[in-house]
Protein backbone atom coordinates (compact mmCIF):
# COMPACT_ATOMS: atom_id res chain seq x y z
CA UNK A 1 0.00 0.00 0.00
CA UNK A 2 1.50 3.62 -1.01
CA UNK A 3 2.16 5.51 2.12
CA UNK A 4 2.27 2.51 4.31
CA UNK A 5 5.13 0.80 6.06
CA UNK A 6 5.78 -2.64 7.63
CA UNK A 7 7.84 -2.50 10.62
CA UNK A 8 8.09 -5.83 13.02
CA UNK A 9 4.54 -7.11 11.60
CA UNK A 10 2.69 -3.50 12.54
CA UNK A 11 1.05 -1.15 9.78
CA UNK A 12 1.14 2.19 10.40
CA UNK A 13 0.15 5.28 8.23
CA UNK A 14 3.12 7.19 8.04
CA UNK A 15 4.95 6.34 10.74
CA UNK A 16 6.47 3.36 12.99
CA UNK A 17 5.79 4.78 16.18
CA UNK A 18 6.99 1.76 19.06
CA UNK A 19 7.98 4.11 21.64
CA UNK A 20 7.47 2.56 24.87
CA UNK A 21 7.42 -0.83 23.99
CA UNK A 22 10.25 -2.70 25.98
CA UNK A 23 8.99 -6.42 25.38
CA UNK A 24 9.50 -6.91 21.84
CA UNK A 25 12.95 -6.81 20.02
CA UNK A 26 14.60 -7.06 23.97
CA UNK A 27 16.83 -9.84 23.15
CA UNK A 28 15.60 -11.83 25.83
CA UNK A 29 12.43 -12.83 27.31
CA UNK A 30 11.69 -12.50 31.10
CA UNK A 31 8.72 -14.47 32.38
CA UNK A 32 6.58 -12.68 35.02
CA UNK A 33 5.76 -15.01 37.68
CA UNK A 34 2.08 -13.38 38.30
CA UNK A 35 -0.49 -11.33 36.59
CA UNK A 36 0.48 -8.41 39.11
CA UNK A 37 4.23 -8.69 38.09
CA UNK A 38 3.05 -8.84 34.34
CA UNK A 39 2.89 -5.59 31.90
CA UNK A 40 0.43 -5.37 28.75
CA UNK A 41 2.34 -2.49 26.70
CA UNK A 42 0.40 -0.80 24.05
CA UNK A 43 1.17 1.22 20.93
CA UNK A 44 -0.69 4.21 18.85
CA UNK A 45 -3.05 3.02 17.00
CA UNK A 46 -2.38 4.18 13.47
CA UNK A 47 -6.64 4.23 12.33
CA UNK A 48 -8.22 5.68 15.57
CA UNK A 49 -11.07 7.37 13.92
CA UNK A 50 -11.87 3.65 12.47
CA UNK A 51 -14.07 1.37 14.56
CA UNK A 52 -12.12 -1.74 13.75
CA UNK A 53 -12.04 -5.00 15.71
CA UNK A 54 -8.88 -6.89 17.18
CA UNK A 55 -9.81 -10.29 17.74
CA UNK A 56 -7.13 -11.98 20.38
CA UNK A 57 -7.37 -15.90 20.76
CA UNK A 58 -5.18 -17.80 23.10
CA UNK A 59 -6.11 -21.52 22.76
CA UNK A 60 -3.65 -22.65 25.56
CA UNK A 61 -4.62 -20.37 28.63
CA UNK A 62 -3.43 -22.22 31.38
CA UNK A 63 -4.24 -21.44 35.39
CA UNK A 64 -4.59 -22.71 38.60
CA UNK A 65 -7.78 -23.61 40.80
CA UNK A 66 -7.34 -21.53 43.75
CA UNK A 67 -8.80 -24.57 45.78
CA UNK A 68 -6.53 -27.57 44.72
CA UNK A 69 -3.69 -26.18 43.23
CA UNK A 70 -4.11 -27.99 40.17
CA UNK A 71 -3.99 -27.04 36.77
CA UNK A 72 -7.10 -25.71 34.74
CA UNK A 73 -6.81 -25.26 30.75
CA UNK A 74 -9.01 -22.91 28.64
CA UNK A 75 -9.22 -20.71 25.84
CA UNK A 76 -8.80 -16.88 26.21
CA UNK A 77 -10.57 -14.48 23.32
CA UNK A 78 -10.46 -10.53 23.74
CA UNK A 79 -12.34 -9.12 21.04
CA UNK A 80 -12.24 -5.09 21.05
CA UNK A 81 -12.27 -2.06 19.11
CA UNK A 82 -9.14 0.12 19.70
CA UNK A 83 -9.16 3.45 20.97
CA UNK A 84 -6.04 5.41 20.76
CA UNK A 85 -3.73 2.48 21.41
CA UNK A 86 -3.55 -1.12 20.89
CA UNK A 87 -2.33 -4.23 22.74
CA UNK A 88 0.96 -5.10 22.16
CA UNK A 89 1.20 -9.21 20.98
CA UNK A 90 4.19 -10.70 22.62
CA UNK A 91 3.19 -8.21 25.87
CA UNK A 92 -0.07 -10.03 25.81
CA UNK A 93 1.66 -13.87 25.64
CA UNK A 94 3.68 -13.35 28.81
CA UNK A 95 0.52 -11.60 30.41
CA UNK A 96 -1.27 -14.64 29.79
CA UNK A 97 1.25 -16.97 30.58
CA UNK A 98 1.22 -14.86 33.86
CA UNK A 99 -1.96 -16.51 35.12
CA UNK A 100 0.40 -20.12 34.58
CA UNK A 101 1.22 -20.29 38.58
CA UNK A 102 -2.03 -18.17 39.59
CA UNK A 103 -5.13 -19.39 41.56
CA UNK A 104 -8.32 -18.05 40.50
CA UNK A 105 -11.67 -19.38 39.62
CA UNK A 106 -12.44 -18.47 35.80
CA UNK A 107 -14.65 -15.71 36.42
CA UNK A 108 -12.01 -13.60 38.29
CA UNK A 109 -9.87 -14.63 35.31
CA UNK A 110 -11.87 -13.43 32.34
CA UNK A 111 -13.01 -10.17 35.19
CA UNK A 112 -9.30 -9.75 35.72
CA UNK A 113 -8.22 -9.34 32.06
CA UNK A 114 -11.05 -7.37 30.95
CA UNK A 115 -9.99 -4.56 33.90
CA UNK A 116 -6.71 -5.14 32.79
CA UNK A 117 -7.07 -4.98 28.98
CA UNK A 118 -9.31 -1.67 29.45
CA UNK A 119 -6.65 0.06 31.97
CA UNK A 120 -4.10 -0.67 29.35
CA UNK A 121 -5.48 0.50 26.39
CA UNK A 122 -8.73 2.37 26.93
CA UNK A 123 -10.86 0.48 23.92
CA UNK A 124 -14.41 1.68 22.96
CA UNK A 125 -15.17 -1.69 23.93
CA UNK A 126 -14.12 -4.60 24.84
CA UNK A 127 -15.46 -8.84 25.36
CA UNK A 128 -13.76 -11.27 26.92
CA UNK A 129 -14.88 -14.72 26.76
CA UNK A 130 -13.34 -17.66 28.71
CA UNK A 131 -13.55 -21.21 27.72
CA UNK A 132 -11.99 -23.55 30.59
CA UNK A 133 -12.48 -27.17 29.80
CA UNK A 134 -14.44 -29.49 31.24
CA UNK A 135 -13.59 -31.14 35.83
CA UNK A 136 -16.16 -32.93 36.55
CA UNK A 137 -18.35 -33.09 33.36
CA UNK A 138 -18.30 -29.29 34.11
CA UNK A 139 -17.02 -26.60 31.15
CA UNK A 140 -17.34 -22.93 32.37
CA UNK A 141 -17.80 -20.25 30.08
CA UNK A 142 -17.72 -16.60 31.03
CA UNK A 143 -18.12 -13.57 28.91
CA UNK A 144 -17.32 -9.92 30.58
CA UNK A 145 -17.89 -6.85 28.50
CA UNK A 146 -16.83 -3.29 28.85
CA UNK A 147 -18.87 -1.02 28.52
CA UNK A 148 -21.10 -3.25 30.24
CA UNK A 149 -24.13 -4.74 28.35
Amino acid sequence: MPGHATIAGMVHGDSTDVDGLTILGAGKTTYPSSPDEATLETFVNAYPDRGYNVLLDCPEFTSLCPMTGQPDFGRIVIDYVPGERCIEGKSLKLYLFSFRNHGAFAEAIVNRILDDVVAACSPRRATVRGSFTPRGGIRIEVTASFPEE
